[in-house]
């Protein structure tokens, strides 16, 4: 089950989530096809627990959001980005253990 704390997202409200937020933020670029992206899932979902307030943490599932895949050029998944005032400050492909993330989130902090 996905954490309350991930957000859920689209076209519609990357922009204003992602790219206007005043927090640092996680992307998760995922797809329920995908086994390394299924092992990062709870990972990602703990991050969202341990970082609300502080960041943002979200997933865009590659199938339905295509076109947003493509503007990041996420060629592998599962991709995560960390974003901060609307920039791409980091960015892996694969699975990871969550220490690695906890990484990337706590330079953008």
């Amino acid at each position: 089950m996905a954490s309350e704390a991930v957000v859920t997202l689209t076209q519609e409200n990357f922009k204003q989530t992602v790219l206007e937020a005043d927090k640092p933020v996680l992307v998760d670029f995922w797809a329920s096809w995908c086994g390394p992206c299924r092992m990062v899932s709870p990972l990602i979902d703990q991050l969202a627990e341990d970082y609300a307030g502080k960041a943002v943490v979200g997933k865009v599932n590659i199938d339905e959001q295509g076109p947003l895949a493509m503007d990041y050029n996420v060629m592998t998944i599962p991709t995560i980005i960390v974003f901060k005032n609307g920039e791409i400050i980091d960015q892996v492909s694969g699975a990871y253990p969550k220490a690695h993330f906890e990484a990337m989130l706590q330079k953008a902090l």
